[in-house]
């Protein structure tokens, strides 16, 4: 067996002590296998197909903060938090804190593929506009050394991508832009701050940050997910990511 189906069959003997029946999106698969071809739906064997939060996952209150979202949907964040406190003691402003906390929650709770932008459109709602727009444009600019403003391109890149990699069209396009607009160093401070290998011996506390969270991210009193902001969508999604429709 291959280690899909490895992981497949292992899921389908979880999913077979459930009292629904769960079926994944396309995008968890594909790559895997071919998008286009027909989905195989799994036998019902008298069950339904769950349409409510996964049981497998940590249930999130009802109204749930971005503080939850970390402790309940995202991966290991001690990336973020370190980031997050080297901007700190760097004495950058308290966007940029902010910023850097959040930089890549779409990777650890949404997807990779693109993911400064995903994040940014996450989080618009709720913060400020500087913010969002530094999130989204540091999608390119890690790619694009400012020795100036301390940021070197990552050898980490190197390692993982080869030295003869190019970035995109539109990410070279994007970082054109982003050089000239008045918020590029907001946006730049979140790659100097960006730890590419964090220390695993240093322990930061996502509490830390709850007084810069306090001033700067507009929690909704309906919880994020449910108050019909133009990305609430995405918070439902990852609440409830195997919700048959």
């Amino acid at each position: 067996m291959t280690t899909l189906q490895r992981a497949e069959a292992a899921e389908h003997a979880m999913s077979q002590e459930l009292d629904r029946i769960v079926v994944k999106s396309v995008l968890y698969t594909s790559g895997e296998r071919d998008p286009t071809l027909p989905i195989e739906r799994p036998p019902d064997q008298g069950k339904r197909f769950l349409m409510g939060p996964d049981p497998r996952l940590p249930r999130l209150p009802d109204k749930p903060t971005l503080f939850d979202f970390f402790r309940c949907r995202f991966g290991p964040s001690a990336h973020l938090l370190q980031s997050a406190r080297l901007a700190q003691k760097s004495g950058a402003s308290e966007k940029v804190v902010l910023a850097c906390l959040v930089h890549d929650i779409a990777i650890l709770g949404f997807i990779r593929s693109d993911h400064g932008y995903w994040a940014a459109q996450l989080l618009e709602p709720y913060v400020d506009p500087e913010v969002s727009w530094a999130i989204r444009y540091h999608q390119a600019l890690r790619f694009f050394p400012d020795e100036a403003a301390g940021y070197r391109y990552p050898e980490l890149y190197t390692r993982l991508f080869g030295e003869d990699y190019t970035p995109d069209p539109f990410i070279q396009d994007a970082y054109k832009y982003a050089r000239e607009h008045k918020w590029y160093m907001t946006s730049r401070l979140i790659t100097v701050n960006d730890l590419y290998a964090f220390d695993p011996t240093v322990q930061v506390q996502l509490e830390e940050f709850t007084d810069v969270v306090g001033r700067h991210f507009k929690q909704p009193k309906e919880g994020l997910g449910f108050d019909q902001s133009p990305s609430t969508h995405m918070w439902r999604t990852i609440i409830a990511p195997t919700k048959y429709l």
